[in-house]
């Protein structure tokens, strides 16, 4: 198992962690290797779908031999985050703060980013453990809401995910965001649908590139 400190600098210096939600069982392993091919180094497998476990599984496999972490996301409960875990989940991250994910990760070792919306969940979720912030989800709220957050609570590490788009991920970082999560701005689903994997690839590309440009790099 990856190491918490790699897992975490991956998904900081990469920036972005794409959602894969809903992709088919046939097609997530060269749909993962063509978000990863694009440059995205965290991929997140959402837990909600068919055979979750398995697709984790699948594409740590294929990804073995890179920089890529593969994580599990929208979990709801410790025992789902101990499944994930069993897959082979680098990280694990739930819309929601439960100290009992945030325990059954850090037992294994695993980075959590629990969801967070208020001031009281952000510490809640700082005291169980939680390594990252999940602000989710991030368009009800907006960019601010970030300096809002870590204003009063000091040096948090917030990763805003849902409504990220290549149009305002550059408000979100000028905003502090560590990284953003990104499903369907990054995750072409018609290009998915069609196998089109050069589409997918060239998707995720771009807003590779538009993260790229908003951090100066």
């Amino acid at each position: 198992m990856i190491e918490k400190r790699t897992v975490r600098d991956r998904i900081v210096e990469g920036g972005v962690i794409a959602v894969l939600r809903g992709v088919d069982e046939e097609r997530i392993v060269p749909v993962a290797r063509a978000i990863h091919d694009a440059g995205v180094d965290a991929l997140e497998i959402t837990a909600d779908g068919t055979r979750a476990a398995e697709q984790i599984a699948a594409v740590d496999r294929e990804l073995a031999n890179t920089d890529a972490v593969v994580g599990a996301g929208t979990v709801l409960d410790a025992s789902s985050a101990q499944s994930m875990i069993d897959a082979g989940a680098s990280f694990v991250v739930s819309p929601h703060t439960d100290a009992d994910v945030v325990g059954t990760c850090n037992r294994h070792g695993v980075l959590v980013a629990p969801g967070v919306m208020t001031p009281t969940e952000a510490v809640t979720a700082m005291e169980a453990g939680a390594d990252l912030l999940k602000l989710f989800p991030a368009a009800t709220v907006g960019p601010s809401h970030i300096g809002a957050l870590a204003g009063p609570l000091g040096d948090v590490d917030i990763v805003p995910t849902g409504g990220v788009s290549r149009d305002n991920v550059a408000d979100f970082f000028d905003a502090g965001a560590a990284a953003v999560g990104a499903g369907g701005a990054i995750v072409d689903d018609a290009a998915v649908t069609d196998d089109d994997m050069a589409q997918v690839r060239e998707t995720a590309a771009s807003f590779v590139d538009a993260v790229e440009a908003a951090r100066g790099n």
